[in-house]
């Protein structure tokens, strides 16, 4: 039984043995694989990196650039939006001032036409009164020619003279 043990643990003494000339060759192809991609691979592949790089750094540098022109065009929207809501409301304001302005001359000219108006109209009456006491006058005139006549033709006495009175009255009411 004692072969068969020796046995088996050879066996495993194999499996799990150190070999020099593997760790050699497992070496020497490890620098042979280093060494072509050093001096094949490296420069391609670190130039493809550097141009990928580049080309991100790029991409970050455009969008921060779009981003701080962005930003420009919002704080000049904003300062242009709000100078046309200044501008709206001076136009509002003087729009409003000019609307008073307007009002208050229509009505000084209605209460200068008003008073135009009323003074003619005084005027008129005035002429019309002035014009109905002449005409009073004159036929007052007519009535005392037609009694000093009735009064030339006739000789009066008190009763005559009543009636004369009475009928100049009646003639001065017409």
């Amino acid at each position: 039984m004692n072969n068969l043990n020796l046995l088996a643990i050879g066996e495993v003494h194999e499996l799990f043995g150190i070999d020099l000339s593997t760790i050699v060759f497992t070496l020497v192809n490890t620098l042979i694989i280093v060494l072509a991609y050093r001096f094949f691979m490296h420069k391609p592949v670190m130039g493809i990196l550097e141009k990928r790089g580049e080309a991100v750094k790029a991409e970050m540098d455009a969008a921060t650039k779009a981003k701080e022109k962005a930003e420009t065009v919002e704080k000049e929207y904003l300062a242009l939006l709000a100078k046309s809501k200044e501008e709206a409301n001076r136009i509002i304001s003087a729009a409003t001032a000019k609307a008073r302005q307007q009002e208050e001359e229509i009505t000084a000219e209605a209460k200068n036409a008003a008073m135009q108006i009323r003074q003619k109209a005084e005027e008129d009456i005035e002429r019309e009164r002035k014009r109905a006491v002449n005409e009073i006058k004159d036929q007052i005139t007519e009535i005392v020619i037609m009694a000093a006549g009735a009064v030339a033709e006739k000789d009066f006495n008190e009763s005559d003279n009543a009636a004369l009175i009475e009928k100049f009255l009646v003639n001065a009411g017409e």
